[in-house]
């Protein structure tokens, strides 16, 4: 392993942790969470073998982590958009309404997704990854990844045009 642990949580804990917080919607899960992820991973860093990213791998050790954690607590955590409608401070405050009202429509309607669908639409619009790497944390090929969201993306749009 060409990196040591150190530089591998100070260049990939924020990634990690919002990986996991786009999972759970909850800072302290995800704290905790990204802590267990990287304590995995120092336990098992003599079995990576390079076969994917390290980022890849360290989100796959997170997204099994969430998994236990939801099957241990049987709880479901949902968005709660009434904190960000309740912010709303600007001098055009029926434009703030507006976006944040189509933001809310957003969330609700990737909530709706199956699991797959709705990791592979929070890593896109939350941390940015490229379709080849998003693809095989949700178990999929990038080809899938990038088909699958440009749908969800056009669906979307034509549903916010009809409203």
């Amino acid at each position: 392993m060409e990196q040591n642990i150190e530089e591998i949580y100070k260049q990939y804990s924020k990634m990690v942790y919002y990986y996991l917080f786009c999972l759970c919607h909850n800072e302290f899960i995800a704290e905790e969470l990204t802590q267990e992820t990287f304590f995995r991973a120092v336990k098992t860093i003599e079995k990576f073998r390079s076969e994917c990213k390290i980022q890849v791998w360290l989100c796959q050790i997170a997204k099994n982590l969430w998994y236990k954690e939801t099957q241990r607590t049987k709880k479901l955590i949902s968005i709660s958009m009434d904190e960000e409608i309740g912010e709303i401070e600007s001098n055009n405050i029926e434009e703030e309404f507006i976006e944040k009202e189509e933001e809310a429509y957003v969330y609700k309607q990737i909530e709706k997704l199956s699991s797959p669908r709705r990791e592979l639409v929070y890593l896109r619009l939350k941390l940015g990854l490229s379709f080849k790497d998003l693809g095989p944390m949700v178990g999929k090929s990038g080809t899938w990844a990038r088909v699958e969201f440009y749908r969800w993306k056009q669906k979307i749009i034509e549903e916010m045009q009809n409203k």
